[in-house]
């Protein structure tokens, strides 16, 4: 099927020529309908072949595809005719996906994010940029645009570190933005760049595990691991090592380039981890085929009063509803008694805190996650053990050691810290 290829057709969507994403968006209609034809209503066919149940798989990723853009894309035309070819689908009897979830964040009711066909001019313009750039809208950009300067600056240094000229091919650049987020969990963002990564023409067996990908990427692991977790424990020998003259040694640009993705990511992560940002429509665990069900709704989502579906049903649905938060607020006040009744350490709280959170998480949508099982981000990378340890007790024997850096043209890049643009500077 034409449509799937990483092509022009999808790129021409963010045109800002209406002509242009006319032309693209007949195109596309006409060769999903064309596949849905193929392929047939649900249940027509009892034992598809092989070759059929591929097509079905490719047909639903371009399906979900335009579920994204008919939620996210900045042009209202584009939005519509998205929206009106997923229901000519459905008329003909294929099952359309539908988002998981409410909004890009958990924790900000979705009525309050900035809508993609409600925002002032400077917004829709960085929101159109941002869509020409990566070919979607992400919710990272979404929930950050309440800041749009900061937007800017923000979109302005993803840019040029994914896609402007540089030492790394854009498969590396994916690759690393996967380590790093791994390193910390961040299924999102593993899920985002993992997209990205067979979009730019990435080997699919690197996805497997870091022993599937080359060398090279393989030796950066334990610099990951560190930046990651313990910044202040890098040390010149790890930057020797990786510079060796051998055969899979990184140049000084490379590794630069590498270090400032690997602190970009890191710091990305607790980002989407604290602003609670929900997958991506289009990505694993951001959509499911599965129909409706009025109990999958999260806590965060009755709390926050997302969802339309929640208005629908709340008669059905308000005293159950009610009942699971009254038990989450107990199971809270219980560990809060816990933690004063007694002086527990930090490993102890953590263990309770995830034990809690798993229990109590009321994702009653149990369907769906048997539809989009998560990814298991820690194949991308090595001593999963390896974590944080305080280090401000021992810091005042150690206050003789600096922080390593690398210096560049009279300045001084720290490791383990994120970039922070010069005031008056082009920020990336």
């Amino acid at each position: 099927m034409d449509v799937i290829d990483p092509a022009e057709r999808w790129g021409a969507l963010a045109s800002k020529d209406e002509n242009s994403r006319d032309l693209a968006m007949e195109t596309i209609r006409q060769e999903v309908m064309r596949c849905v034809e193929n392929i047939g209503p649900i249940g027509e066919v009892s034992s598809p072949p092989a070759s059929a149940a591929v097509s079905q798989f490719e047909l639903n990723a371009v399906l979900a595809r335009l579920l994204m853009l008919s939620k996210r894309c900045p042009y209202a035309d584009v939005r519509e005719k998205c929206a009106w070819v997923l229901q000519n689908v459905q008329e003909i009897g294929v099952r359309i996906p539908r988002p998981i979830g409410s909004g890009p964040s958990r924790f900000i009711p979705e009525k309050e994010i900035l809508q993609v066909s409600k925002v002032d001019a400077r917004t829709q313009s960085i929101f159109q940029d941002a869509f020409s750039t990566m070919g979607r809208l992400d919710n990272i950009s979404l929930v950050m645009g309440f800041h749009p300067r900061y937007l800017e600056s923000f979109l302005r240094t993803q840019h040029y570190l994914l896609q402007m000229d540089g030492p790394l091919s854009l498969q590396y650049r994916h690759y690393i933005g996967i380590m790093a987020a791994a390193r910390h969990q961040c299924s999102y963002l593993v899920n985002l760049h993992v997209s990205g990564f067979l979009h730019v023409g990435g080997d699919p067996k690197w996805l497997n595990g870091l022993e599937g990908a080359p060398q090279k990427l393989q030796n950066l692991g334990e610099l990951n691991k560190i930046l990651a977790h313990r910044p202040w424990l890098v040390t010149k020998a790890h930057i020797e090592h990786l510079l060796k003259t051998e055969e899979h040694s990184w140049s000084l640009a490379e590794l630069i380039h590498a270090v400032v993705l690997l602190t970009h990511y890191h710091s990305l992560a607790s980002y989407a981890f604290g602003c609670g940002i929900t997958p991506e429509i289009h990505c694993d665990g951001g959509h499911t085929f599965r129909p409706p069900s009025v109990s999958g709704y999260c806590a965060c989502d009755i709390a926050n009063g997302n969802g339309a579906m929640v208005e629908m049903h709340c008669n059905h649905q308000g005293t159950e509803a009610s009942c699971e938060v009254e038990v989450l607020m107990e199971k809270m006040k219980q560990l809060q008694e816990c933690r004063d009744e007694e002086e527990a350490t930090q490993e102890e709280m953590t263990t309770r805190f995830e034990r809690e959170k798993t229990e109590s998480m009321l994702v009653g949508a149990a369907e769906d996650e048997e539809m989009v099982p998560s990814r298991d981000v820690s194949r991308h990378f090595e001593d999963p053990s390896y974590g944080y340890k305080d280090f401000s007790r021992r810091w005042g024997a150690r206050a003789h050691l600096q922080s390593p850096g690398l210096q560049l043209g009279g300045s001084w890049v720290l490791l383990g810290q994120p970039p922070v643009p010069r005031r008056g500077a082009a920020t990336g």
